[in-house]
């Protein structure tokens, strides 16, 4: 008798792993396909007129980014670390059926954007930054203590010229480059690294976004029913 409950918890526990993993893949596989609605594009071009159609696509790349690097963290935080992915973003919800959907069908929840703290100073990362810069390095085959160039999320606002955006030096001792924004390889430490290369770092938290560049505050996402 006991061996036969121990034969049907293994047999139960093999079909839902199963289950589990293929409904992961059908959601992986969903975001990528997803196609933002055509006036998403319109409503950046009026926020940043000085973009191209090439640029609104990066942006929207971006994004698609973010919203896979959510559910492969699934209830932790990633932090958005671009200013025009998190106005994307903004934009995407208002389009409420077709964000309705991506909710249900990419996350099982819906995703709620509030607020949150990402990093507090230009070397200090919170979780959310930490797991952003960990999955987008992942994502592009980048080694994140050591990176030679930035993540597509790290790299947009800068290389779009995103006023008010989020920028990140790779060169930490330049100190002309690292005031002007957020120093990237120090991503990942509890306070100032030595030297060019961050460490990694531990877990925590819910989805999360930027802000208000001043004090890291800014926007977040939370998966609720």
């Amino acid at each position: 008798m006991l061996n036969e409950i121990l034969i049907t918890l293994v047999i139960f526990s093999f079909v839902l792993y199963n289950f589990l993993k293929k409904k992961r893949q059908q959601q992986t596989a969903f975001i990528k396909a997803l196609l933002f609605p055509e006036g998403l594009n319109i409503r950046l071009k009026e926020s940043y007129p000085h973009l191209t159609e090439h640029d609104i696509e990066l942006i929207l790349t971006g994004l698609r980014d973010f919203l896979l690097f959510c559910h492969q963290a699934k209830n932790k935080m990633v932090s958005v670390p671009s200013q025009v992915v998190d106005d994307a973003w903004h934009e995407l919800i208002l389009f409420t059926r077709t964000y309705e959907l991506l909710c249900k069908k990419a996350f099982g929840r819906f995703l709620h954007h509030t607020l949150t703290e990402s990093m507090s100073t230009p070397t200090v990362a919170q979780d959310g930054i930490k797991r952003a810069w960990r999955l987008a390095c992942a994502h592009s085959n980048i080694d994140p203590k050591r990176p030679q160039h930035l993540p597509l999320l790290f790299a947009l606002d800068e290389k779009l010229k995103i006023e008010a955006g989020f920028i990140y030096s790779l060169n930490c001792k330049d100190k002309a480059s690292a005031n002007n924004g957020f120093c990237a390889t120090h991503i990942g430490c509890s306070s100032g690294c030595s030297g060019t290369s961050g460490s990694s770092s531990t877990d925590g938290g819910s989805f999360s976004g930027f802000g208000d560049s001043s004090n890291g505050g800014g926007s977040s996402c939370v998966g609720g029913d």
